[in-house]
């Protein structure tokens, strides 16, 4: 019997390869850094080279596998994710034409025709797909039709890059809806492409099929065993976008299962009903989950791992993560009054962020130090992901009773124990807290037919590490300190509209 699947994982920065057992085990792991493409005078660009990035798949794959030192029959399944929002557009002979990556910002200008042409579209299509026009493939694709004609003329198919990793591998096309949602064009009800949007937009149909997050797409290729060293006999399962496949590889799978995803960028996820009606206010992105009938409202922080990275490197005198946090410790709650701004809380609909700044600094060098700023940095992160939160409580109906917390940041105690007390939930820390390749793993073994579903995975591979209880009187300071930080991001965002000051990001057509 095949007791292995190989998963790919296709990140913004990098691409690898990691074999698993079947009990949820990494066996072996290759990895490779990959650059996205500037085009030459096009602001914004970030383009995915197609060509490069199956080279370095193939070799993590290959790698991946003599590291392993199995035999590659014994890999019952290969899946993937990837960075949602990326797009890759293939001619009729599903020969790849353009592609890009997911924070690629040249359709500004689509952006703006789209808003003010058809003033109601993006409302609309939010309300069906959970999508803005900010990094959706819309704009993208009527951006290639204006500026690369020839390219669009040839176009008949896109996908999300994930699939284009299983259609390497297999030759077939197709989509799924947790990755493919995030282009927008998308019903999260039926869990379905939404044709309308393109129509209206002047798009031609590109649409491939749907296939389900577990959904064999077929053996592996012959021509892709030439080229990966897999065997024909491995079968190609559908994967998904990563952080709704993560929160599946941390057991986020029921109804009202709450993540918090502590990375480069946050992201605060809590699993709704497919059929939920979405806010007019566009405040969150609503994305399909890989479990059927659920949808996730999500909430993003922006940067925050970039910016504790920032301060490590440029305040920190050598010092490591854990050892700024140890500092940290003997701070009070409350860094002393001290107010960073960076990310603001999400509002999808106009996604612009304030000038990055830290406000309320003394000159008491015993309080105004490196150790109370990143005690300060730490709770804000926690102050937004609760004002997010809250936001997707407010029009879902559905409040947690506890928090996964996975990633990066979940290593720190201290930080894992503020994001208790911020939200006044428990928040558990998992045993492996990079869960996006696990989850992918958990969808080649639904495939293989090792698993009946995400959720019997999740109970079989999912393991909890340590337990953070809230304390209800730091709950309650943390909630005065909230409201002040609002006061404080309102006037920041000021200097920011009136030009005063650059914002930190804004999204296309701001």
């Amino acid at each position: 019997m095949s007791r292995y699947f190989l998963v790919l994982d296709a990140g913004t920065g990098s691409i690898r390869s990691i074999v698993f057992d079947t009990l949820g085990n990494q066996i072996a792991i290759a990895q490779y850094e990959w650059e996205h493409i500037s085009e030459a005078g096009v602001a914004g660009s970030m383009g995915f080279d197609f060509e490069r990035g199956w080279e370095l798949a193939k070799r993590c794959i290959r790698e991946s596998i003599a590291a392993s030192g199995i035999n590659p029959a014994d890999i019952a399944a290969v899946s993937a994710s990837s960075m949602r929002e990326g797009i890759v557009v293939y001619d009729g002979e599903k020969r790849e034409l353009w592609g890009v990556a997911n924070v690629d910002g040249r359709s500004g200008k689509e952006v703006a025709y789209l808003k003010r042409t058809y003033p109601t579209l993006e409302q609309e299509s939010y309300a069906k797909s959970g999508q803005t026009f900010a990094l959706s493939a819309a704009p993208r694709l009527l951006w290639l039709k204006n500026n690369r004609p020839s390219v669009y003329e040839k176009a008949r198919y896109f996908t999300m890059i994930s699939d284009w990793i299983l259609f390497k591998l297999s030759g077939e096309l197709a989509s799924e809806p947790s990755n493919g949602g995030t282009a927008g064009a998308f019903s999260l009800r039926n869990r379905s492409w939404n044709k309308s949007e393109f129509e209206q937009c002047g798009l031609k149909d590109l649409f491939v099929p749907i296939r389900e997050s577990g959904e064999v797409l077929g053996p592996v290729s012959a021509e892709a065993t030439v080229e990966t060293g897999l065997s024909t006999e491995t079968l190609v399962v559908m994967g998904g976008g990563d952080v709704q496949i993560g929160t599946a590889g941390l057991g986020a799978s029921k109804l009202g299962d709450a993540v918090v995803l502590g990375g480069s960028f946050w992201q605060q996820v809590v699993n709704i009903p497919s059929d939920a009606i979405l806010s007019d206010e566009m405040l969150l992105r609503v994305n399909p989950h890989v479990v059927c009938g659920m949808s996730q409202a999500e909430g993003i922080t922006f940067f925050t791992g970039l910016v504790m990275r920032w301060f490590r490197n440029s305040f920190g005198c050598g010092k490591s993560y854990g050892e700024l946090e140890e500092m940290a410790k003997t701070v009070p709650l409350g860094s002393y009054g001290i107010t960073p701004v960076f990310s603001d809380r999400m509002n999808y609909g106009e996604w612009i962020h304030a000038s990055p700044s830290f406000i309320g600094l003394g000159l008491d060098e015993s309080k105004y130090n490196v150790a109370s700023m990143f005690r300060a940095l730490e709770e804000n992160a926690c102050i937004v992901s609760a004002i997010n939160m809250e936001n997707i409580k407010a029009f879902s109906g559905v409040r947690p009773s506890s928090i996964t917390f996975a990633s990066g940041a979940a290593n720190g105690a201290l930080w894992s124990q503020i994001l208790a007390d911020v939200t006044g939930l428990e928040v558990r820390v998992p045993v492996v807290k990079e869960a996006t390749a696990l989850g992918v793993a958990m969808a080649a073994g639904i495939g293989a037919g090792v698993y009946k579903s995400f959720e019997e995975a999740g109970k079989e591979i999912v393991k909890i590490e340590r337990t953070y209880e809230p304390n209800g009187a730091n709950h309650a300071q943390y909630g005065e300190i909230k409201e002040k930080w609002l006061k404080v991001y309102s006037k920041q965002m000021e200097l920011v509209r009136e030009g005063t000051l650059e914002p930190m990001w804004k999204a296309p057509g701001i």
